[in-house]
């Protein structure tokens, strides 16, 4: 089969269902759309309507689950089997459907958790590029765990492990219970190694991330992990500005709340508002919810703080009759715009890798609070190796105390050190525009993946011909 010649590219892009991974691979979607390359979202039957970019076309394809996804599903074991079977199935037909149209497939770009998409790609005789969601570091632990040279359960009973040459060790705390405790969350450990199955036959390998933020680990593991580095994808109007109107990302799960967030932000001097959000999947428990309202409460200092509504029976009920002219509590918002927002001097953040991006991209000074997975070793950087704020400590019992969240406030706020960290996140904010503007690391890589592609198209595919 293949492409047939003098054909604009067609690149269909398959993310996992999730907030976090729709995120950045529409993102690319739209930045390839942007340079003429015709680009298509296939996602769920559950979560197509809910995603609307200018100039990308979205297909629906089954998880098995089309009524209610994972939500349906109940567990990752089931619904990745599930999403196996039938999405390979449906994307089959889906690319069958495009291979006799006037826009055949070039590519296919999928979630790297979605390596059976890989299997499906070569079958129809198309290219394949894998996307990885998570950080150059993450990816490269799970494939030095995948080749071997990591055992797990890690060893820690010096408290400190060297993983990855050329970084600081880590510490217990700034890794995924995956590595530390494997029988913790044996399905998700699964599926994180999974995305190595057969990354060897891909055509291409995707990071997002970039080289100002990780270019010592990329250096140190290009053998293990030869990734191309086109992050950060965050829309265009906060970095570049190339994309006309790219304002949001184009797929949310989620209602934005519209205009309160931003008339309340108008209301309130510059740097003064602590942003909390610990993004779209975490629930914090009671204890910690609590420890937090009375945090952000006894810091003195305004807030708005994101509570999807199912936890907000969690907060204290004196908590909720709090003057709104200190705090705002939301069940959701525009997070790009409260981050860009001139009142906004701080991201308290579970530090997600989205999250993380987007604090970079926007030079927030962040106050971490880690709740499990990568999280903690995004965690670290933000700490440790950035500099651009400070990691909660969390108690013997793994919660972070009020009293404790009001010190990171006021260091990230009010401290001397405060300044410093605000000039390294203005600093990576502009490694982050520079990176992915015109002729920056990141758009150098995504123009040479769009030349090969024009390549596809009027020559047809040779394996020969790539240079991977």
């Amino acid at each position: 089969m293949g492409v047939k010649k003098n054909q604009v590219p067609h690149v269909v892009v398959v993310p996992y269902p999730a907030q976090g991974h729709i995120n950045p691979l529409l993102q690319f979607a739209k930045r390839l759309a942007s340079k003429g390359v015709k680009s298509t979202i296939a996602t769920t039957h559950y979560t197509v309507s809910s995603i609307s970019a200018h100039n990308v076309g979205v297909e629906a394809i089954s998880d098995g689950f089309d009524e209610g996804g994972y939500a349906q599903a109940k567990d990752v074991g089931l619904f990745l089997e599930s999403f196996k079977i039938h999405g390979s199935n449906t994307l089959s037909q889906l690319l069958q459907k495009f291979q006799n149209s006037s826009f055949p497939v070039t590519c296919v770009v999928y979630d790297a958790f979605f390596p059976w998409a890989l299997d499906v790609a070569k079958q129809h005789g198309i290219c394949a590029a894998s996307f990885f969601t998570n950080s150059a570091t993450i990816c490269t632990i799970f494939a030095r765990v995948h080749h071997g040279l990591l055992e797990l359960p890690l060893k820690m009973e010096d408290e400190e492990v060297s993983l990855i040459p050329g970084l600081p060790p880590f510490r217990p705390q700034d890794l995924s219970s995956f590595l530390r405790r494997p029988e913790s969350y044996p399905a998700y450990l699964a599926m994180k190694l999974s995305q190595f199955d057969n990354l060897d036959k891909a055509d291409w390998i995707f990071g997002n991330t970039c080289e100002a933020l990780e270019a010592q680990v990329v250096k140190n593991s290009a053998e293990l992990w030869p990734a191309k580095l086109i992050g950060p994808m965050v829309p265009s109007a906060y970095l570049d500005g190339r994309i006309k109107d790219d304002k949001g990302y184009g797929g949310s799960l989620w209602k934005p709340l519209g205009d309160e967030c931003s008339n309340w932000l108008k209301t309130k001097p510059s740097n003064s508002v602590v942003y909390v959000s610990f993004g779209s999947m975490a629930s914090l428990n009671t204890q910690q919810m609590e420890e937090t309202a009375w945090g952000l409460k006894q810091s003195g200092m305004n807030f708005i703080w994101v509570v999807k509504e199912k936890d907000q029976f969690h907060l204290p009920e004196v908590f909720m009759d709090l003057k709104r002219e200190q705090g705002l509590i939301v069940p959701w918002c525009n997070q790009l715009e409260v981050l860009a927002h001139e009142a906004t001097g701080c991201f308290v953040t579970h530090c997600g890798w989205n999250s993380t991006l987007e604090g970079l991209s926007l030079g927030v000074p962040m106050v971490g609070v880690p709740q499990w997975a990568d999280q903690l070793t995004n965690a670290k950087f933000v700490d440790e190796i950035w500099e651009v704020g400070v990691r909660a400590k969390e108690d013997s019992d793994g919660v972070v105390r009020k009293e404790e969240l009001v010190r990171c406030l006021k260091e990230v706020m009010e401290s001397k050190r405060s300044e410093y960290m605000k000039a390294n996140a203005k600093k990576f904010r502009e490694l982050c525009k520079e990176a992915i503007g015109e002729g920056g690391s990141s758009d150098k890589n995504i123009n040479a993946f769009i030349d090969q592609l024009m390549h596809l198209s009027t020559n047809g595919f040779n394996k020969v011909s790539l240079q991977v």
